[in-house]
């Protein structure tokens, strides 16, 4: 549909250079302030944090990832966007489908370039650097479906935003799990994993979403 273009123009917009949030230079910054406090936090020992940097840095993606829960669904539905969309014969789940790309896109290619100083910061080497930025191609865009999923569904609750990030974590649990159990499995079945998952995320989230704005408006 030509008109979703548009739409994910103005989503990407919003995410990336939106002024009062940050934009898409939040969710980075935090990342790398985790990798940076982690080594204080452990100590200076090298074996320790290249054995452990990688988990961290999954922690860190997925908490990046959840920053900008609070826009990514409600304002729309205070503004009744959704309603003209509607108007215009685009359903919810098109709409839920652009959002979940354009939140990837805002966050996901900019964590894993990020991930490059992290991982010198973490005493990482470059094999496995290489599994950790392939876990987390296949991995991000699971963490972006869930995160649109639960913004649609707590949207319009009160105390959304501290629930949405509640109900966020046992959700992207799997995808820690696989993507940094990649690390010291040997990478392939932790990646595939990650990205069967991812898949399974992706697929859902465009009905759940959806369903979850329709009721938010009735």
């Amino acid at each position: 549909m030509a008109v979703l273009g548009p739409i994910l123009r103005r989503d990407l917009s919003r995410l990336v250079f939106g002024a009062r949030k940050g934009g898409a230079a939040l969710p980075v910054l935090f990342f790398l302030a985790v990798a940076m406090l982690y080594p204080f936090a452990v100590g200076p020992d090298a074996p320790v944090l290249a054995r452990t940097g990688g988990g961290v840095i999954w922690v860190a993606a997925l908490l990046a990832a959840i920053l900008p829960l609070d826009r990514l669904v409600e304002p729309d539905i205070e503004l009744g966007m959704f309603d003209q969309w509607a108007l215009r014969g685009i359903s919810e789940e098109w709409v839920i489908a652009v959002r979940v790309l354009a939140h990837w896109l805002s966050f996901g290619p900019p964590l894993m370039l990020a991930a490059l100083p992290a991982s010198a910061l973490l005493g990482i080497d470059g094999a496995a650097l290489r599994t950790v930025e392939l876990g987390l191609l296949a991995g991000t865009p699971g963490l972006a479906a869930v995160g649109v999923m639960i913004a649609a569904i707590t949207a319009g609750l009160r105390g959304g935003a501290a629930l949405s990030g509640l109900l966020v974590i046992p959700l992207a649990v799997p995808l820690l799990i696989f993507g940094a159990g990649s690390l010291s499995t040997g990478g392939e079945g932790g990646i595939a994993l990650t990205g069967a998952v991812s898949l399974v995320l992706l697929a859902v989230t465009p009905f759940a979403g959806g369903a979850a704005v329709r009721a938010s408006r009735e």
